[in-house]
């Protein structure tokens, strides 16, 4: 038996059978309760810059991509649930965690790096959110920029967090729009389901570069520190939790139902992924539209190949999707830059209680909206976030290995067992596709 699984007494009790219950229908609202950060987590990955990256992987490069979605799934599963458990146990996101045990000179350059990357990625979400309304009702793309960015920082500044929690993941369901843009496309099913089990791999620059973009889209780093943060942040709330490392009753269960959201998220995310990528691979690199740039682009090139419904539904998910995803990049790098210092942090806490908190999420926020006001195109400085947030994955990475094995973290509830070894793989996987990368821009 491994650490992670050693539980108490009070743990096997919590699974006794109290007798049959009648059973109850099934209900989508009450099994969307059950599901928190992992689903929110996972969502949020598919956002405006990821669904262009997938829409461009498609176009370019046809089916043949699909198999990343494939081999990415139990890589980003195992680093999301160490992240939640990291959180779990010990009541603290990755920042809170690095600057107890680790020299300061390395948070201050992670979180620096995370900061520009993630503030960076909210300037392109909220441009591509812009243009994607222009498509929908016309007017001028500024206007939505700043409507957008401020409704974002708002709602999480000031609505109740159990209320704002709802609202995310309810938002979640805008991911709909691309299995329906999917329905829309000509799709050669046995070309597109070859894509995904059967890897084509080319040894070139461009195509070296395609999957790093694929792997950092997917494997990000704020969604390390997002759902690391959410876990602790839920304890806030509720009265019934604490850190495990300090009141370990009830470990098996909370670790069943961080593995079931994490699962159930990151299944989510690349489902949609995949779909855009196929969407993407039968109408526009079918008909020799290579060009994409931007999601925006991807559902105006569908007009005139798909239809102005396909068009219409792909851009909405733009919008739906930005707006699940502006929230999770400024708060997690609130969540960094909070921890770091040793202030007091959570979306729990109202305003005056976390003053720092939430300067730092309004000041990401108003820089990405800023940004499109400059002579810097936001989807440009994108290619050096995702560049960014690329290197940055290896090191946080690594960091959240060591320390999710140390027992003066973790406890006796340090991560052990085939986790720890996909964890490091993924973090292999991470490092390998950046130098394949780095090397291949020099040759």
């Amino acid at each position: 038996m491994t650490r992670q699984e050693t539980i108490s007494r009070e743990d096997k009790c919590e699974y006794a059978p109290h007798g049959k219950g009648r059973r109850r229908r099934f209900s989508f609202g009450r099994t969307l309760k059950t599901l928190g950060p992992g689903l929110i987590t996972g969502a949020s990955d598919d956002d405006p810059s990821g669904i262009g990256t997938y829409s461009q992987a498609g176009a370019q490069l046809g089916y043949g991509i699909g198999w990343t979605m494939l081999v990415t799934f139990p890589l980003m599963s195992a680093i999301q649930e160490i992240c939640a458990r990291v959180g779990r146990v010990t009541g603290r996101g990755i920042s809170g965690n690095v600057c107890r045990h680790y020299p300061r000179w390395l948070l201050v350059m992670v979180v620096t790096l995370l900061f520009v990357a993630n503030t960076i990625n909210i300037a392109a979400d909220l441009s591509a959110m812009a243009d994607a309304s222009r498509l929908l009702v016309g007017g001028p793309a500024i206007l939505y920029v700043v409507l957008f960015g401020v409704t974002s920082v708002a709602a999480q500044v000031f609505m109740n967090y159990k209320r704002y929690v709802a609202v995310l993941k309810w938002l979640t369901l805008s991911l709909f729009a691309y299995v329906a843009a999917l329905a829309c496309a000509k799709v050669s099913w046995g070309e597109a389901l070859a894509g995904v089990l059967v890897p084509r791999i080319a040894w070139s620059a461009d195509y070296l570069t395609t999957i790093v973009a694929i792997l950092g889209t997917t494997i990000s780093p704020y969604l390390f520190f997002w759902q690391a943060a959410q876990e602790a942040d839920e304890q806030r709330v509720d009265a019934t939790k604490h850190p495990l490392i300090v009141r370990h009753y009830g470990a098996r269960r909370e670790f069943s139902r961080i593995r079931a959201d994490t699962v159930t998220g990151m299944a989510f995310s690349n489902l949609i992924a995949l779909s855009i990528i196929v969407t993407a691979a039968a109408s526009l690199h079918a008909s020799g539209k290579t060009d994409i740039q931007t999601s925006a682009q991807a559902a105006e090139a569908l007009r005139p190949i798909a239809g102005p419904f396909a068009e219409a539904i792909f851009a909405l998910g733009i919008v739906g999707t930005g707006l699940l995803a502006i929230p999770v990049l400024a708060g997690a790098t609130a969540y960094a830059v909070g921890e770091a210092r040793r202030w007091p942090v959570g979306l729990t806490r109202k305003p005056n209680e976390a003053v720092a908190f939430y300067s730092v999420l309004a000041l990401s926020g108003g820089i990405g909206i800023a940004l499109n006001f400059t002579p810097i195109n936001p989807i440009s400085a994108l290619y050096w976030s995702a560049v960014v947030n690329g290197v940055l994955a290896v090191p946080v990475m690594a960091l959240l290995m060591l320390m999710a094995r140390r027992s003066d973290i973790m406890g006796r509830f340090a991560i052990g067992g085939w986790l720890y070894w996909l964890g490091w793989l993924a973090t292999a996987a991470m490092a390998l596709s950046v130098l394949a990368m780095g090397v291949m821009q020099l040759l």
